[in-house]
């Protein structure tokens, strides 16, 4: 046997060899790379959340958890929008200027949106924690003034917010709804965690 043709296997061996350890190593290295990406829970804890809002009706709410809170996305009616300025003397803070919820500069407005048409609010109650219900139909109800004009009310304690999320006077909360990071990647997708300078 030549040293020649013992050179030529042992080269065939080699390449051989580290073209199958290559192969391996990519096959272990892919689960382990995927482990990098972060879990459903991660994303839960703070990860933004895109939310496609083109099919809300004027009137509904749709529900979507980011960092384990419900956020209310409601389409609110020109009637509803058109309620806000008419609450502002029975509300406990109408410019959201208190700071324990602090409201981003987007938001401080009569309607406390980037959007007029669109609240977009964490549903926790301020006062302990309580997720309020839906009263968005106008007129006397009980638990409520005669004179509502739709919003919502927390059943445990009795906080009652208006389409904007902020809170009656003389309501056990002490604040308005607190207005989660957001912004709108297009007109009609919303991406809830994360400002636009983000």
């Amino acid at each position: 046997m030549s040293e020649a043709t013992v050179d030529n296997g042992r080269r065939n061996w080699l390449i051989t060899s580290c073209a199958v350890g290559g192969a391996g190593a990519a096959a272990v290295a892919v689960p382990f790379v995927s482990t990098f990406q972060p879990s459903e829970r991660a994303k839960a804890a703070g990860a933004a959340v895109e939310v496609d809002v083109s099919g809300i009706q004027p009137g509904e709410k749709l529900v979507v958890e980011w960092r384990g809170k419900p956020v209310w996305i409601l389409r609110r009616t020109p009637e509803q929008l058109e309620s806000l300025k008419a609450v502002e003397p029975q509300l406990a803070d109408p410019n959201s200027d208190r700071t324990a919820y602090p409201t981003p500069e987007y938001a401080k407005n009569t309607h406390r949106s980037i959007k007029p048409e669109y609240l977009v609010a964490v549903g926790i109650c301020t006062h302990l924690g309580c997720s309020p219900g839906d009263k968005l139909t106008p007129g006397p109800q009980p638990s409520l003034p005669d004179d509502w004009k739709g919003g919502f009310l927390c059943a445990c304690h009795g906080s009652t917010f208006d389409v904007a999320g902020r809170v009656f006077k003389n309501k056990p909360a002490p604040d308005n709804l607190e207005i989660p990071p957001h912004h709108y990647l297009s007109d009609t997708t919303l991406l809830v965690g994360e400002d636009k300078k983000a």
